[in-house]
């Protein structure tokens, strides 16, 4: 209840407001209810289709979960808003689901080099994430990330040979983290490399193939400790 006194010439009138908050607060919080259980609900979608693409190609299991945990650890590292992070989280999370649906079991496990025929249809794995996801209307560019996630800073990635800053931090930041974490696993062609051999790809090749900062980032976040989870 609030009162005001408004003085007037033969005396003093008193106006009472009363201003009742109940149902605004109630507003508010079934709106929070209301979008707390999006969010849940986003999650479980985004981890069903992230189990998708494991179940079909087992060599990969867990590769999407470890890029995301990278990918998240270089971002809190570059400072990025918490916004952005989760952002990048998704669509780390999706960024192989093209393969899960557009590329044929026997070239995912195929136990030796592809082909270029092969080649084309792994490098086409992008564009497929990117066509299923932009259907979703996330609140963060978690199709254009995945579209690009392949994508490197002198041109000669894939799919659309996007350069410098045509590529967007999400993809930049993904494309490090997806590059550390398939080097150090196991693959149908090869057993799994050193984290040592993984870190100097990128140190070799910053500036030319991947983001200056987002390997200055991925290289002192291993520096601070950071390790793979295990599946």
């Amino acid at each position: 209840m609030k009162v005001k006194l408004v003085e007037v010439k033969d005396g003093v009138i008193i106006v009472a407001m009363a201003l009742d908050v109940t149902e605004r607060k109630q507003a508010e919080k079934e709106k929070e209810e209301a979008f707390s259980r999006l969010k849940s609900l986003l999650d479980e979608v985004v981890e069903a289709f992230s189990l998708a693409v494991e179940f079909r190609d087992p060599y990969t299991m867990g590769h999407q979960k470890r890029a995301s945990e990278l990918s998240v650890a270089i971002s809190e590292e570059l400072g990025l808003d918490l916004e952005t992070i989760e952002g990048i989280r998704v669509a780390s999370l999706l960024h192989d689901l093209g393969k899960a649906v557009g590329v044929p079991l026997e070239i995912l496990n195929k136990p030796s080099k592809l082909n270029d025929i092969e080649f084309s249809s792994i490098k086409a794995h992008p564009e497929i994430g990117w066509r299923i996801l932009k259907e979703v209307d996330f609140p963060w560019p978690v199709s254009e990330a995945v579209y690009q996630h392949h994508e490197r800073l002198n041109g000669s990635g894939y799919p659309r040979g996007l350069k410098g800053d045509q590529i967007i931090i999400e993809a930049r930041i993904i494309g490090v983290a997806d590059v550390v974490e398939a080097i150090t696993s196991h693959r149908p062609y090869r057993p799994p490399l050193s984290l040592e051999e993984a870190l100097k790809e990128i140190k070799e090749n910053k500036g030319i193939l991947y983001d200056p900062q987002v390997v200055d980032a991925c290289l002192r976040v291993f520096e601070k400790g950071f390790s793979f989870g295990k599946d």
